[in-house]
């Protein structure tokens, strides 16, 4: 006959069960992040923004309350960025750990559920025996050495009758629920990285050429200075100047190269690989085309939309479901438990009738003085959460300001390219007229230097101008949350992470 619990026992740890149906503390409500605003700017922009002519200077076109693709980075039009892109989502080690961060989150959730149910383990004790002829003998047969078998089970059950441990769960799944946030935050971070190094990479391969450009433009000024110092018409002072203006130009190129090799380096490493596995995409300015009808959503759903809010509205509710556990912490505390098993003094008669035995005990207790720190303890996780609460309303006023930043940017960046392509114009005209007065000896050195340094100057504004407004472009669909919408990637961000 095997040992078994009684019927009224097993009956009261149901009815104390059915007792653990409330949880103290605050319930959690999202907050109101959006008091009455609408907009995000205080004045209006225009319908579109100037125009210039030449590779990105498209007008561009705000559409409010549209949706932003999620694989935005397509709307570059360039096959090379987009390639490059796959390559580092798939590959990319801050990605993998933000995944791995996830699945570590959800395996905690499912560890703290574990706490809902009874804890039960089972032991065998053999074990060898002898007794002090002193001391009253343990076997009613009087034997003073031998052997001890025992089997039992024993289970444990902690009552959740104030919700601590469904607010520790309530907790951890905020936190889980976060980390999905957070990867997809890290995901729009590497993407807009990516293009951001690919504009970066654009633009230095641009200033590379213009100042190669303008170093051929000086050592052609050069050889014209030198033919009319031979010819007696200027001073040799003349061609000393030039030479060093032409060693100024040729200076500032090993800089540009140096970035550029970083930046190529920058590249490689976002996709995964190390600096000697050089990815095989190269960017330039005219293979990437300026999205000319910018998407834009409207405020009330960037609370939405944006991973980090939703990170810092998720660390918000976990700090909530923590005060709850401070205050259970508080309350009587009821733990339940049995133990059943046979014991014998020879293996083979463990399971025989007479060998069985039980035992059910509770337990319950209630801290009476601890000199304040339970108290303490609540007083602390209120003030947690009054510090999430504060560094979430910070991440929508940080958020806002990004979106903000990225309109008032698009308009000035077209202004900017507008009249730096103007500014380009008028000192190539200049520099060729010098250029032909000074073949004929009709205008001196200085008038040459001034109009080569005026149009090496409007050359690189007009090229930064020009990847101001691709990496602007990108910054602001990064400012809105770069297309990810939560209801439909849940599913998919939790697949993610498997």
């Amino acid at each position: 006959m095997r040992a078994r619990l009684p019927r009224a026992p097993l009956a009261a740890l149901a009815s104390a069960g059915l007792l653990a149906a409330c949880s103290v503390g605050p319930d959690y409500r999202r907050p109101d992040a959006l008091p009455g605003s609408t907009n995000y700017l205080a004045e209006k922009l225009p319908e579109k923004t100037a125009t210039a002519d030449m590779t990105g200077g498209e007008a561009q076109r705000l559409l409010p309350d549209r949706d932003i693709p999620r694989e935005w980075w397509t709307l570059f039009h360039n096959d090379a960025l987009n390639a490059l892109i796959v390559e580092a989502l798939k590959q990319n080690p801050d990605l993998q750990s933000a995944r791995a961060a996830l699945r570590v989150a959800m395996q905690n959730v499912s560890a703290q559920e574990g706490a809902y149910y009874p804890s039960v383990s089972a032991g065998f004790s053999p074990s060898r025996n002898q007794n002090s002829t002193a001391l009253s003998q343990t076997l009613s047969s009087g034997p003073l050495l031998f052997n001890l078998y025992q089997a039992q089970l024993t289970a444990n059950w902690t009552l959740d009758i104030w919700g601590a441990n469904r607010r520790s769960v309530e907790a951890l799944q905020a936190q889980a629920d976060g980390q999905r946030f957070q990867l997809e935050a890290t995901r729009l971070a590497l993407t807009a990285n990516v293009v951001a190094a690919a504009v970066q990479e654009a633009s230095l391969r641009a200033q590379i050429a213009a100042v190669s450009d303008v170093i051929a433009a000086e050592n052609d000024s050069l050889a014209i200075l030198q033919r009319q110092l031979a010819l007696g018409q200027i001073a040799g002072a003349d061609v000393a100047a030039q030479q060093a203006a032409l060693a100024q130009a040729q200076q500032t190129l090993p800089p540009l190269q140096k970035q550029l090799a970083q930046t190529r380096d920058q590249l490689t490493a976002l996709a995964g690989r190390l600096p000697s596995e050089e990815i095989s995409q190269s960017f330039a300015l005219t293979s990437l085309q300026l999205p000319q009808d910018v998407p834009l959503s409207v405020p009330s759903k960037l609370v939405e939309q944006r991973p980090d809010i939703r990170v810092a509205e998720e660390n918000l509710h976990a700090a909530s479901a923590q005060v709850g556990v401070a205050i259970a912490d508080m309350l009587p505390n009821i733990t339940i438990g049995a133990n059943a098993g046979e014991v014998a003094t020879n293996f083979s008669q463990l399971f025989t009738p007479g060998a069985a035995f039980w035992s059910v005990m509770g337990n319950a207790t209630q801290p009476l003085f601890d000199g304040g720190t339970l108290l303490h303890k609540e007083k602390g996780a209120r003030a947690a959460y009054d510090q999430a609460a504060a560094q979430y309303r910070a991440a929508v006023i940080s958020a806002f300001q990004n979106v903000a930043d990225t309109l008032y940017a698009l308009k000035y960046d077209a202004d900017a390219l507008k009249a730096a392509a103007a500014s380009e114009r008028a000192a190539a005209d200049s520099l060729s007229i010098v250029h032909r007065q000074l073949q004929l000896g009709a205008v001196g050195y200085l008038a040459l230097l001034n109009a080569q340094q005026t149009y090496q100057q409007a050359v690189g504004n007009r090229i930064q101008a020009q990847a101001s407004r691709y990496a602007d472009t990108a910054a602001l669909f990064q400012a809105l949350g770069g297309g990810w919408r939560p209801d439909a990637e849940r599913i998919a961000a939790a697949n993610s992470a498997k």
